[in-house]
């Protein structure tokens, strides 16, 4: 198991840009595909990117996709999400999670066995 923990969300206006950072304890985290999920009220937690454990492979959902930038540098064993852009739907609590499983169970929460604690970022207009 590697355990987890989310730094960097915040308050920014809309067009600002937040880098969240993911910070890994635990089994080496280049071992891992990592991936980062948002879950806004009410809503479902859903994938926003991923990337694979060397960092060759990423992934991006459609509403994210050149604006956001995932990263990893497994020496620090940190994974990045630098957000640009930011728009307030993008507001929501912020996960990063960690899988062994390959890149078609990257996409859905249950495709990942550990998780952080969140970190709410909040886009106002």
């Amino acid at each position: 198991q590697v355990q987890l923990v989310e730094t960097g969300g915040g308050l920014v206006q809309a067009g600002g840009s937040l880098r969240l950072s993911c910070a890994a304890s635990g089994r080496a985290l280049s071992t891992y595909a990592m991936g980062w999920f948002r879950q806004a009220p009410g809503k479902e937690r859903a994938i926003v990117a991923a990337i694979s454990g060397s960092g060759g492979m990423t992934y991006y959902a459609d509403s994210v996709k050149g604006r956001f930038t995932i990263s990893r540098d497994n020496a620090k064993a940190t994974v990045y999400l630098q957000m640009n852009s930011l728009k307030p739907e993008d507001t929501a609590v912020y996960y990063c999670a960690a899988t062994l499983r390959g890149f078609y169970d990257w996409m859905e929460p249950a495709g990942y066995t550990s998780w952080g604690q969140g970190t709410q970022v909040t886009v106002s207009s």
